[in-house]
């Protein structure tokens, strides 16, 4: 059986990895959110909506919106 350990039994190393890890998920969900919202739904591939449920899966939402879910602008 897996013991779970308590954030206090956790190295120095391992906060700071786990907190800059969280750092960078939130920044990316909250990125992609606003971006979401802030363009047009002629500039998104797919629904607002759909893109905005999986801004929330984590690391993988938000980078596969930002790699298919916006339209390329015309140069």
């Amino acid at each position: 059986m897996m013991h779970t350990r308590n954030w206090s039994e956790l190295s120095d190393r391992q906060k700071t990895i786990l907190l800059t890890l969280g750092s960078v998920q939130i920044s990316l969900l909250l990125t992609a959110l606003v971006d979401i919202r802030r363009r047009l739904p002629e500039e998104i591939n797919g629904s607002k909506r759909l893109w905005t449920a999986l801004a929330f899966v984590n690391f993988i939402g938000p980078i596969a919106y930002f790699v298919w879910g916006r339209k390329r602008r015309a140069a």
